[in-house]
């Protein structure tokens, strides 16, 4: 028998509706078994869909469960970003009033979640702490890397890196804003050269290609490609920019500040801000509602 749930849609890491990166947020997902989970997320065919569950210990606020259209992910920061956002906004989770703070179950560990609001009590960003410290796997030959993105060995300043705070993903850092632009995955080359490679305990999710800029606005430019999990490619990653912005401030006791855009080159622009140390990794950003209604399921 089917059952109406909830659900709200919203843009995430933008004050723009139709920019960031779309997420949707099933809310009466109790009783959903993982495979109606997977089905669902697919049916949306966002990058990524959450399903907001009761959480197992009373000092929680939820149990969140992220689905991209293919796979579980066991953490991911734009997902968390707009669950926050959106649980704030309905004012209360599983009857707990929302305040300034929420904190949710996921498979990679405890995410704390700060909300801020404006006079007028609308949340205006949500940030999260990721759950884990910065954790780096091996390299990946720039070789490799570049036939994998359609780009000359030149373009690429180093070999890439396996790095995680709660999902892996290959850091890779380009030369220049132009050759952020060009990359393009090869899916057979990529296919070939890096489907299935576990990266010394990292299982990446995608290749995260950066750039540092002399912008007045922004530090990093970002670009992040995983067409093998299901995403040709992501026009905000918060998970990709939390591990980016970890392994950069890996050596630093105090915190460095990061704003980062991504999802330019596919008409979906994104800021994302994030503030990290040796010790643990913050970002965050804005969010816009773009949809509410029920699905049968």
């Amino acid at each position: 028998m089917s059952k109406e749930r909830r659900y709200v849609a919203c843009d995430v890491f933008t004050t723009t509706r139709f920019g960031g990166n779309p997420l949707a947020v099933v809310l009466d997902a109790d009783g959903l078994t993982t495979d109606q989970m997977q089905k669902i997320a697919r049916e949306f065919n966002y990058s990524e869909t959450t399903f907001v569950l009761p959480a197992r210990d009373s000092a929680n606020d939820a149990n969140v469960r992220i689905f991209t259209p293919t796979f579980e992910m066991p953490f991911a920061g734009h997902p968390n970003v707009g669950t926050a956002f959106v649980l704030a906004s309905e004012g209360a989770v599983f009857g707990r009033k929302v305040g300034d703070a929420l904190r949710f179950e996921e498979i990679a560990g405890l995410v704390e979640m700060e909300l801020a609001r404006d006079g007028n009590g609308a949340v205006t960003e949500a940030t999260l702490t990721a759950p884990q410290k910065i954790t780096l796997g091996g390299t990946i030959p720039r070789a490799d890397l570049a036939q994998a993105l359609s780009l000359d060995v030149q373009d690429l300043k180093s070999d890439g890196v396996a790095a995680s705070v709660g999902a892996a993903f290959i850091l890779l850092e380009l030369t220049s804003r132009a050759a952020l632009e060009r990359a393009k995955p090869d899916l057979a080359a990529y296919e070939r050269l890096l489907a299935g490679k576990v990266h010394e305990g990292l299982n990446a999710t995608g290749v995260h290609c950066w750039v540092r800029v002399d912008e007045s606005d922004l530090d990093l430019r970002t670009r992040m490609f995983a067409p093998l999990k299901g995403v040709f490619e992501d026009p905000a990653t918060g998970s990709a920019n939390a591990a980016l912005s970890g392994y950069l401030a890996r050596d630093s006791a105090t915190p460095i500040k990061f704003r980062i855009a991504q999802g330019v080159e596919m008409g979906r622009p994104s800021l994302l801000l994030a503030e990290a140390s040796s010790e643990r990794v913050r970002l965050g950003g804005s969010c816009v509602t773009t949809m509410r209604g029920v699905l049968l399921a």
